[in-house]
């Protein structure tokens, strides 16, 4: 037990003795790394994807405030104390207010700029006016977990639970709670005299300072990448004109909920083939961009009346699909009702349309075969006067 404390109390002294500049300079390293990778994600990411150049800009600001820093002592105190100060907590709301554009919300400069100005003006003030190096570490600290609650309530608030965000939130809570720290060892009386004076508590804020500055920007990068992985899936799966299910997405739809039915033993689902009447027509009178604007309209005035469950896809040109799991005849009658209705609605846009409609016919039908009932039951529509919905 005398030996695990001699060597706990030897390794307590040696952290308390490792230079804060190195510290410091370490931090400056790893910000100009990661504002690097965050450079380039902005520069080849699709502007879609908000935040990035916030996100770049924080490490940027960073590493200036640890190279400013780091000559406490070698510059102007108005360059090493209150610049590094003010750039620090302008790269911290950097950060925080590319989170809010990553998750589209606007706003923040005004406030934090507003607070980053006054903290600098306080700074100068308890650097030249009255110089009081425990009361300017106490501001300064409050001030910062200031920045740091407000990110991590957004992010708690608005970022949902996927790993990335989590991991920026559980770093920025670290970081608030060795901030807190750092704040009740200045009111306990124990600020030092100076930031490169080695301590125990001065070496656990820059210490952490560190693994912040890394992590936060791993944090913003694997953001970033989760939203284009996101972005690409979706694109993948959906058609870019009216943002429903393209083909392939709703075809394995379709298998899936043929299997599962097939499993279950219970109501399969129906289908509905969808045709617009004399689409042609519109596109050589209108022309095509008029022609699209009716296909994202029609589209989108079919989703509304549509429930919960029911999966709508773009076929092909303009003919949709329309997957009802569970559904009965009657059942698809009455939505294929609801979709004739929206689609008749007197907007501009708004046009006439045929329905095939097919059920499952039990654990022996098969994707090909409503198809090709449903294909069949959209020709009789069109033949019999086009604006109408027939079963098969």
């Amino acid at each position: 037990m005398a030996i695990l404390d001699c060597t706990t109390l030897r390794s307590i002294r040696q952290m308390t003795q490792l230079d804060p500049r190195s510290l410091i300079a370490m931090a400056g390293f790893m910000a100009t790394v990661m504002g690097m990778v965050l450079y380039f994600l902005r520069r080849y990411y699709p502007p879609s994807i908000r935040g990035l150049g916030h996100w770049a800009s924080a490490p940027l600001m960073w590493l200036v405030a640890s190279v400013l820093f780091s000559g406490r002592g070698l510059i102007p105190d108005l360059l090493s104390q209150v610049g590094a100060n003010t750039l620090l907590l302008l790269g911290t709301s950097s950060y925080y207010i590319g989170c809010r554009r990553f998750l589209g919300q606007a706003g923040g400069w005004r406030l934090w700029g507003s607070v980053a100005m006054l903290a600098a003006l306080l700074s100068t003030w308890l650097t030249y006016g009255y110089p009081h190096y425990p009361l300017r570490l106490g501001a300064f600290t409050a001030l910062m977990i200031c920045v740091y609650t407000a990110n991590l309530r957004f992010l708690w608030r608005h970022g949902g639970t996927r790993f990335p965000v989590r991991l920026v939130e559980v770093v920025l809570a670290m970081q608030i709670a060795v901030l807190l720290v750092r704040l009740g060892s200045v009111v306990a009386g124990h600020a030092g005299n100076d930031l490169m004076e080695p301590s125990l508590f001065q070496t656990l804020y820059i210490g952490t300072y560190v693994l912040t500055v890394l992590m936060l920007s791993i944090g913003a990068v694997l953001m970033a990448t989760d939203r284009l992985t996101t972005e690409l899936e979706h694109l993948a799966t959906h058609d870019p004109l009216t943002r429903t299910l393209n083909r392939r997405a709703l075809l394995e739809r379709f298998e899936e909920e043929l299997a599962r039915s097939q499993r279950n033993g219970k109501s399969g689902p129906a289908i509905m083939m969808l045709d617009l009447d004399h689409f042609k027509a519109v596109n050589d009178t209108l022309g095509h961009q008029h022609g699209d604007a009716v296909l994202d309209h029609f589209a989108q005035r079919t989703q509304a009346v549509l429930r919960r469950a029911d999966r709508l896809g773009r076929y092909g040109g303009e003919e949709f699909l329309v997957l009802l799991p569970e559904t009965d005849a009657e059942a698809a009658r009455n939505v294929a009702q609801r979709i004739h209705a929206a689609a008749a609605s007197g907007h501009t846009l708004d046009c006439q349309l045929s329905i095939g409609l097919t059920t499952w016919q039990g654990s022996h039908d098969t994707q090909s075969a409503m198809l090709a009932r449903a294909d069949k039951a959209l020709y009789q529509a069109k033949a019999q006067g086009r604006n109408q919905t027939c079963v098969a």
